[in-house]
């Protein structure tokens, strides 16, 4: 009781501090004009009925936290600024574990090179998402669709990765007038006990038509605010492991109102190797698709979507893991990504087995 008093004084103590500055619509901690810090929340409650695949079939619900997530970010001089981000992801969903604790979702250091001013070469080192497809690097408060692509991680685990994010060192920058991007980073990836291994090595390049874009990760929709086209390749390798993609993403304002067409296409080809990951956690070689298409609605504030699927195994013995999948929904943003409510029907096809359906309302709070 004594300690759980002291954390409750200390959480009094702090929101006490931050009053005036969260009156001026940012939380931030300025010390000086080269150092400063801002806070940032996440949070996704999803109310979720998901139909189980094995017979007799029925729905498996949960009322839970899909994703809740504390964010600090900041400068310690021009050149050198950090990111840091927790989460206690699936909070209460089944099997329920509301002790199970927050994770380190990133934690990294960031390092402009060649001046504050220029974005040609920066070098970022510690815990953060290799570079591997675009949806891979999206923001998870402004996913186009329900949530990442099906696919998109599917290396996470056998690289030993943490939802997708591994510790190592990656260079990038931005040229051609911050219209060509380049990302290259070399990770821990998988280790294997008793025996030497090789590290994993990531690049990925994109280039963008019209409006440009930077950051560690990308907005999934720009609600009407960016004109974007944006083209991707990316590679991913460890031993006999490699994983490649490509991508396209769009955001097209339509008039003067800010409607907007937003599009994204992710393919993506992983192949596992012969027997370097552990058999607990094998890759089959696959080739996998996720296509997005929404239209923004300014006037309303609303964003109907759809999302298909489609995974391809190449070994003849995997064929009746073979599936295709669809989603649909509807996004309304009254306060835009800071807060909005979507609503999502899913539907999964198995080459060999019984199909599901899944439904999902997503309350969402964010501020960063």
């Amino acid at each position: 009781m004594i300690e759980r008093s002291r954390r409750v004084t200390l959480l009094l103590a702090v929101i006490c501090l931050l009053i005036p500055i969260l009156a001026n619509a940012q939380a931030t901690i300025k010390v000086n004009d080269n150092i400063n810090f801002k806070f940032g929340t996440l949070i996704q409650a999803w109310a979720d009925s998901a139909e189980i695949a094995a017979s007799p079939q029925g729905y498996a619900n949960n009322l839970f936290l899909r994703r809740f997530r504390f964010l600090v970010g900041g400068q310690i001089s021009p050149t050198v600024s950090f990111f840091f981000e927790t989460d206690n992801p699936n909070l209460g969903k089944a099997p329920k574990a509301l002790g199970s604790g927050f994770i380190t979702q990133d934690a990294f250091v960031e390092w402009k090179a060649l001046g504050a001013s220029n974005n040609a070469f920066i070098v970022d080192a510690g815990l953060m998402l290799p570079a591997v497809c675009r949806n891979c690097l999206e923001s998870a408060a402004s996913l186009l669709s329900l949530d990442y692509g099906t696919f998109s991680f599917l290396e996470s685990a056998p690289t030993q990765s943490s939802v997708g994010r591994d510790t190592g060192v990656q260079a990038k920058g931005y040229l051609a007038g911050g219209h060509f991007e380049y990302r290259a980073g070399v990770f821990q990836g998988f280790r294997r006990a008793g025996s030497r291994n090789a590290f994993r090595t990531t690049g990925r390049i994109q280039y963008n038509v019209w409006d440009t874009e930077t950051g560690y990760v990308y907005p999934g929709v720009y609600l009407g605010n960016k004109k974007v086209l944006a083209f991707g390749v990316g590679a991913d390798r460890q031993n006999d492991y490699k994983g490649y993609s490509g991508d396209a993403f769009l955001s097209l304002p339509v008039g003067p109102t800010k409607n907007a067409f937003n599009g994204e296409l992710t393919l993506l080809h992983w192949d596992g190797g012969t027997g370097f990951f552990p058999t607990t956690t094998p890759l089959p070689r696959q080739k996998d698709a996720t296509a997005q298409l929404g239209y923004y609605l300014s006037g309303p504030k609303v964003m109907p979507w759809i999302r298909a699927e489609k995974q391809d195994f190449s070994d003849a013995s995997q064929d009746p893991n073979d599936n295709s999948r669809w989603q649909g929904g509807l996004t309304w943003y009254p306060a835009g990504h800071n807060f909005n409510v979507k609503g999502a029907y899913s539907h999964v096809k198995p080459r060999v087995g019984n199909t599901t359906n899944e439904y999902t309302v997503q309350l969402q709070f964010f501020y960063y």
